[in-house]
């Protein structure tokens, strides 16, 4: 059974993690291996969560973003899937920063700033650097909605 809450990354992987771990590897064909790797980590989205108001738009692979917000906690919940195991992957970098924060954090977090340190959009083509910054904008499209 799907649970989104019981997804660590942003808790237990943290975007700091992942720099740390991607400074280690020698080249970017390692890189790539431990990028999909953290994205097998990514529990599938029910087919029933794959509808047309959780696609993520402007990605080149087929994208679905489902959230879950905690009031009381005020935190954001986030689950990502895709058809592609790099997007996956992608994904899963996303959701070690943004994942189980505040929306407030989430609207304030430089997603940019992250993936230069991290020299990522350097290394993906075009649309999928597109794709990448559709997803991140419409996680914080939400959770701009949930602080307004």
């Amino acid at each position: 059974m799907f649970d989104i809450r019981s997804i660590t990354l942003g808790e237990k992987i943290t975007a700091e993690d992942i720099s740390e771990d991607l400074e280690f590897l020698d080249d970017w064909e390692e890189r790539y291996r431990y990028i999909i790797d953290l994205g097998k980590q990514l529990p599938e989205l029910p087919d029933e969560l794959k509808t047309e108001d959780r696609f993520v738009r402007g990605c080149q692979s087929q994208v679905w973003l489902e959230t879950d917000y905690d009031s009381d906690a005020d935190t954001l919940y986030l689950a990502v899937d895709s058809d592609a195991l790099i997007v996956k992957g992608l994904a899963a970098i996303v959701m070690a920063a943004l994942n189980r924060q505040s929306p407030q954090a989430i609207h304030d977090y430089d997603m940019d700033a992250f993936f230069d340190r991290i020299d990522l959009l350097n290394h993906l083509s075009p649309t999928r650097g597109n794709g990448l910054r559709a997803m991140v904008g419409k996680i914080k499209q939400q959770a701009q909605a949930l602080t307004a």
